[in-house]
């Protein structure tokens, strides 16, 4: 069985994908309506707390989300 991921990790994963949507303009998109969605209840985390995560970790998010992720531990 794998490892079960921590709040910042499911938070993080939520807010790069979010984001790689909004870069494209795509946050209106048939695909993101069915993917986010379901990405936040496989995760347990709801939309308010992926935005405040966006918020607070904004560099990063918008560095992965472009497609380069940021040293392990810098999350």
């Amino acid at each position: 069985m794998g490892k079960s991921k921590g709040l910042k990790d499911k938070l993080y994963g939520a807010a790069v994908l979010k984001m790689s949507f909004r870069l494209r303009g795509d946050e209106e998109s048939p695909a993101f309506r069915f993917v986010y969605p379901g990405v936040l209840r496989d995760l347990a985390v709801d939309d308010a707390e992926v935005e405040r995560y966006i918020e607070e970790h904004r560099d990063d998010v918008e560095r992965a989300a472009r497609g380069s992720t940021p040293p392990q531990g810098v999350r």
